[in-house]
């Protein structure tokens, strides 16, 4: 009788730990699912401003967010599937598997936060100098669209005043016509409305695109360290909890 008691509380357990483990795999599943959603929602928004940049550190940290997230969408199916079999193997699989993604999602959050820490530095160096030797240059056509849509998305003009393009190569050549500004700096565009710089015609806000480009990145930046860091705390708590719950299965196996 007392073994028969012993064998019914193991069965038990082992059926309260299954539905545990159930219950994790579920909850890490949906922070993959948040991973992979704030890594595309990164590339896509907006991602005519990346060519802009002169460091991949942006992109990467979302690249990096993406495969996390895709790696705990399968591996959260794999380990639904495990618990339900209750495969002894695959749930030692999984655990590593959690450990690994930890690993990665916490490399993307803090790449995230160092380059979120040179950002402006790194804007201030590089975005003038890009804008004005490359825009409307030929090969140069992802930077043309990309500081066109940066002015008419952002309502600027120049990197840091409008008069920034006075001492670009486009405003030098003879395809300006003319202009002072690109079309891309009045308020309504028209043909060749970039020849008047009064600001009834064209943006002028102070600190230029510069700071609204910055605050731009920097509320991505913060995102995707937060959901990295956060997400990967969180996710190393289950796998310590899915370890221990293997463990105590195991012993009363």
């Amino acid at each position: 009788m007392t073994a028969a008691r012993k064998d019914d509380r193991e069965d038990r357990l082992t059926v309260c730990l299954k539905y545990l483990l159930f219950v994790f795999n579920f909850l890490f599943w949906v922070g993959g699912a948040a991973v992979l959603g704030v890594g595309i929602w990164t590339l896509v928004e907006k991602s005519d401003y990346l060519s802009l940049l002169a460091s991949s550190t942006f992109v990467v940290s979302a690249y990096i967010l993406i495969l996390a997230g895709g790696l705990v969408v399968v591996t959260g199916f794999l380990g639904c599937c495990a618990v339900i079999r209750e495969q002894r193997s695959c749930l030692s699989t999984y655990f590593f598997c959690l450990l690994l993604i930890f690993l990665i999602e916490l490399v993307a959050g803090v790449l995230a936060y160092v380059y979120y820490q040179r950002l402006s530095e790194e804007l201030k160096q590089n975005l003038n100098q890009t804008m004005a030797d490359n825009y409307a240059q030929p090969g140069r056509e992802a930077i043309t669209l990309a500081v066109d849509r940066l002015q008419q998305d952002f309502k600027c003009c120049g990197s840091n005043h409008s008069h920034d393009w006075m001492a670009s190569a486009y405003v030098s050549s003879k395809q300006a016509e003319d202009r002072v500004v690109p079309d891309s700096c009045c308020k309504t565009i028209t043909p060749r409305c970039g020849r008047r710089d009064h600001p009834s015609n064209i943006y002028k806000v102070e600190g230029g695109c510069i700071t609204k480009l910055e605050q731009f990145l920097a509320d991505h930046l913060l995102v995707i360290g937060s959901v990295g860091i956060g997400v990967a705390c969180l996710q190393k708590r289950r796998t310590t909890s899915v370890h221990c719950d293997l463990a105590a299965e195991q012993r009363c196996g």
